[in-house]
Order: structure tokens, then C-alpha cells, then sequence
């Protein structure tokens, strides 16, 4: 039989992190973050990271593991994360996977291969020349006019996922958009379900804007002023994460700290967008809209528990 997991995601301030720990209370589950910023120590505040002492005695992973100097990506998460679901089964728990990232909760549901995608081919490093000497603009432009369904899943300054998109189109003749749905349709080696947690567009959007306010005053100015004094830059891997990489022009005096606030509501906003963007496109996905729920989270929890239940029956009856 298939090994048990499930996926709860859905868009940024949402409410997965008190949801996650309903459910793991109720189906004795742990946590594995599919965050690409919490994993990284001393970012509290901008990652919305779970404390320890909120965590109510569930054991998490994939929280606080690396310095923000090191490199975080998707084939590494998909290693940490199997390396953590093996402990969770070995204690005869059940990992739930938690996050946001779309991408690398399919890296780790379909078991995609990343063999053949590290190292620095000639192309990679034209492609990265080229954003260096012409902006990350130019570049996601290029992608938007090659693919521009692959375009519209990624941020336009996540120069890294552009960089690999071009580099699959261009090498192979194909459209990352069309390999991201193959590779949608692949069996999972896991019995699981894939629930979506969402909200009311306009509402997620006014909770959006109350968590960054909520960020500012508990201080995430001096968390990125600490941050940069370490030598950090918007370059690291780590500070690309939203509120964080929005800041470095306020440190250096080239906007207010007020616009550097409406960037990142703006931003956050896009990025909510175009999360549910790709969860739309994921095949099984669960979808509970809180409203239809009356925003009642017993009733929510109720349903999801339901929902897997009888996909374990259904996996027991095969």
C-alpha cells in the first residue's frame, strides 16, 4: 500500500498554520513546511514562521534549518522533505505537508526528477549574463513571449525559475508549461490529499495587507537591517522571500518606508494570485473555501477529516 500524506496549502494569510495544527492533532500527523523562506533561521517575521512555542507540542520540519547565506531550492526541499517523511512514518506518524510553494509540493507528490537540472551549462550562465546586464525584466519578458503560461506561474524577479524555464524551452524545443502538466499527470507513490485552503478575494486580499502592517510593528525593518549587517544582499537566495528583498531600498534611502510598504501589500497581493493560479491547475486538488463554511473551523476541519477518510478507504479497498 501506498504511504499516507496530505497536502494542506493554499494562497499567503490564509490560515494554514492554525489549521495544520487542528489537523495534526486529529490524524497524530507532523508538519513538514513547504516554505521557501521559513526554512532559514533568524527570518521570523517576514516568513510568518510558526514559533515553538506555538506549535503545540507537533513536531515540525523543515523550519529554522538553514543560515540565510545558503542556497534553498526546490530539488533540496524535495530531499529534506523525503528525508523528513521517513522519520514521520518510522514514528508511525503522518506527514502533512504545509506551505504555500506550489511547486515544491508537486516536486515532492509526483516524485519529480532533478537529476539533470543542477551544474552551470553554457546557456544558464549566457542567460544569467544577460539579466545581470539587462534587468530581470528583459529576461521575464523574454519568457512571456516564449511561454507565457510558464511566465505567469513564476515572479518576474525570481530570476532563477526564468532562467530555467528559458533554458528548458530553448534547449529542448518544448514549452515549460507543457512538462510542468506532464509532469501533473504522474502517479504519486503516496496515498494523499490535496486540500486548498481559500477566501473571499477581496477579504484574503485585506488580511494580506493587516499581516504586513502587523510585520512592521513587530519589528521586520530591524530583522532585515539585521540581516543586511550580516552581508546579505538581494542577490542571497534568502532575501528574494516577499518583505524582505522590498526593503533593501529603504535601508539605502531610495524609498520611503511607507512606499516600501505598499510594494510589498502590492506584491504579496500578485503573489496570492498567482498561487491559486497554479493551484487551479493541480489535478485531485480539495478546495475549502471558508466561506462556505461560515468561517466555522470546526466545520472546516470536520470536512477535511471526512475527505480523508474515505480516500484511505478507498486506497484500502484497491
Amino acid at each position: 500500500m501506498k504511504q499516507p500524506c496530505i497536502i494542506l496549502t493554499g494562497p499567503t494569510a490564509v490560515g494554514k498554520t492554525r489549521l495544520s495544527l487542528a489537523l495534526s492533532r486529529a490524524v497524530k500527523g507532523s508538519v513538514i513546511s513547504a516554505d521557501s523562506m521559513q526554512v532559514y533561521k533568524g527570518m521570523d517575521i517576514g516568513s510568518a514562521k510558526i514559533m515553538p512555542w506555538e506549535m503545540e507540542g507537533i513536531p515540525h520540519y523543515l523550519i529554522d534549518v538553514l543560515e540565510p547565506e545558503e542556497e534553498f531550492h526546490v530539488a533540496r526541499f524535495q530531499e529534506m522533505a523525503r528525508a523528513a517523511m521517513r522519520e514521520i512514518y518510522a514514528v508511525g506518524r503522518i506527514p502533512i505537508i504545509t506551505g504555500g510553494t506550489g511547486f515544491y509540493i508537486q516536486a515532492l507528490l509526483k516524485n519529480v526528477d532533478f537529476s539533470d537540472s543542477s551544474g552551470e551549462s553554457p546557456l544558464r550562465a549566457e542567460l544569467s549574463r544577460l539579466a545581470a546586464e539587462k534587468g530581470d525584466g528583459w529576461l521575464y519578458r523574454m519568457l512571456q513571449e516564449r511561454d507565457p503560461e510558464a511566465a505567469a506561474a513564476i515572479h518576474p524577479h525570481n530570476r532563477k525559475r526564468v532562467i530555467r524555464a528559458l533554458e528548458f524551452c530553448m534547449e529542448t524545443g518544448q514549452l515549460m508549461s507543457a512538462h510542468n502538466q506532464r509532469e501533473r499527470q504522474r502517479e504519486s507513490p503516496y496515498c494523499y490529499a490535496y486540500f486548498v485552503l481559500n477566501d473571499d478575494r477581496e477579504k484574503l486580499y485585506r488580511q494580506i495587507d493587516l499581516r504586513v502592517d502587523g510585520m512592521i510593528r513587530q519589528g521586520l525593518v530591524e530583522e532585515v537591517r539585521r540581516l543586511a549587517g550580516r552581508g546579505l544582499t538581494e542577490e542571497n537566495t534568502s532575501m528574494k522571500g516577499l518583505g524582505y528583498k522590498e526593503l533593501f531600498p529603504y535601508l539605502r534611502g531610495e524609498i520611503s518606508l511607507e512606499e516600501a510598504v505598499r510594494i510589498i501589500k502590492r506584491d504579496t497581493r500578485h503573489f496570492a494570485k498567482r498561487q491559486l493560479t497554479w493551484f487551479r491547475r493541480e489535478p485531485d486538488v480539495v478546495w475549502v473555501n471558508k466561506p462556505d463554511f461560515d468561517y466555522d473551523e470546526d466545520r472546516i476541519l470536520k470536512y477535511i477529516l471526512s475527505v480523508w477518510q474515505e480516500k484511505v478507504r478507498e486506497e484500502d479497498g484497491k
